[in-house]
């Protein structure tokens, strides 16, 4: 099992991951709200803008501050403590 940062101290196995998206759209938005209202909403933003929503194989939703690109190339197996990090959790 192999852990990605997902910022700010937190990390989410990355078998566990469906599905990394933009939190823009209203059908995303609509997840989330139905997502915290049955209490499976994880949000790791320490108060930030949410710039991913990260789904998980268990219906979890988690919020977090770094971004969907960003997430996606920790995904891809890079270990993610280059440049891209400290632009995303300004």
């Amino acid at each position: 099992m192999r852990f990605i940062n997902i910022g700010y101290g937190n990390v989410v196995a990355d078998n566990r991951v469906v599905s990394v998206v933009s939190p823009d759209s209203a059908p995303i938005k609509r997840l989330v709200q139905d997502a915290k209202e049955a209490g499976r909403v994880i949000d790791v933003s320490c108060g930030r803008r949410t710039r991913a929503v990260i789904i998980t194989d268990s219906d979890h939703v988690i919020l977090s501050a770094i971004g969907t690109e960003t997430i996606a190339y920790r995904l891809s197996g890079n270990d993610g403590d280059e440049d891209i990090e400290s632009e995303d959790e300004r």
